[in-house]
């Protein structure tokens, strides 16, 4: 019986500005197994991100349970929770955050050194393994600015999967890179999730959608439906579900 990694029950999320409640997320419920891929779509405004931010900790709820690896993460102090986000977590934005001061290798293996669970010397060996894998180790010694979009987001990737976490929540992550590039990315991502990382990624993209198992549409803070893919087999069957994604999208009025 599989697993859940992430489980969230009745999930609120509102705003108060002003007087003014806007209710991102209205009483949202789902769940991610063990191994699952898992996009996240919808119009803009109908709090994807949000969504994301909320069940990894980043942000707080409202209302709700959100229960990841079996942990109520709404019962858990800021230094608790870091700590989760820290080692059990990876985190892949549109915004590739990387410190303009540090090198590649550098930003990659920071994430290593602070969780303390290795030896530096291990830290650096995962390092090179993973940046080897990805096809960047010759980046090692470059900074931010002297690579290219696409190089620099596998980098981030890198550093997301450096202390082998059970999920990685991607935000975006192909949005600002061509067409090319993006889906380098979403292959990385693909291969981390067929070795056993749980993924959670919100996209507007159709093409980079259709490369997980799963897909829930958002509307107005609420899943509005969810279609099953299944695992991806090879980049040939990526036409196909996309095709099929398309056709699941235009038969229905969101």
């Amino acid at each position: 019986m599989s697993k859940k990694v992430l489980e969230v029950k009745d999930l609120c999320k509102t705003y108060v500005i002003e007087e003014y409640s806007n209710n991102v997320l209205q009483n949202v419920n789902f769940s991610i197994e063990e191994g699952e891929f898992v996009s996240v779509m919808g119009p803009s405004g109908s709090g994807k991100s949000t969504l994301l931010y909320t069940v990894s900790g980043m942000d707080t709820m409202t209302a709700g349970e959100v229960l990841f690896d079996g942990e109520d993460i709404s019962k858990l102090d800021k230094k608790s929770m870091a700590r989760v986000r820290l080692t059990k977590m990876g985190f892949v934005f549109q915004q590739m955050y990387m410190m303009k001061k540090l090198n590649i290798m550098d930003n990659i293996v920071l994430p290593g050194y602070q969780a303390k669970n290795k030896s530096r010397a291990e830290v650096n060996k995962d390092a090179e393994a993973l940046m080897r894998r990805l096809g960047i180790i010759e980046t090692s010694d470059r900074y931010i600015s002297e690579v290219s979009g696409g190089q620099l987001q596998r980098a981030c990737l890198c550093r997301s999967l450096i202390n082998g976490p059970k999920m990685v929540f991607a935000d975006e992550p192909t949005g600002a890179l061509n067409q090319k590039a993006s889906m380098e990315v979403i292959s990385e991502l693909v291969n981390a999730n067929r070795e056993g990382v749980s993924v959670m990624m919100v996209t507007h993209s159709e093409k980079v959608a259709c490369c997980s198992e799963r897909v829930i549409f958002l509307v107005d803070g609420n899943i509005q439906g969810e279609l099953i893919l299944g695992k991806l087999g090879s980049e040939d069957d990526i036409p196909v579900r996309e095709r099929k994604l398309r056709n699941w999208l235009s038969e229905r009025e969101w």
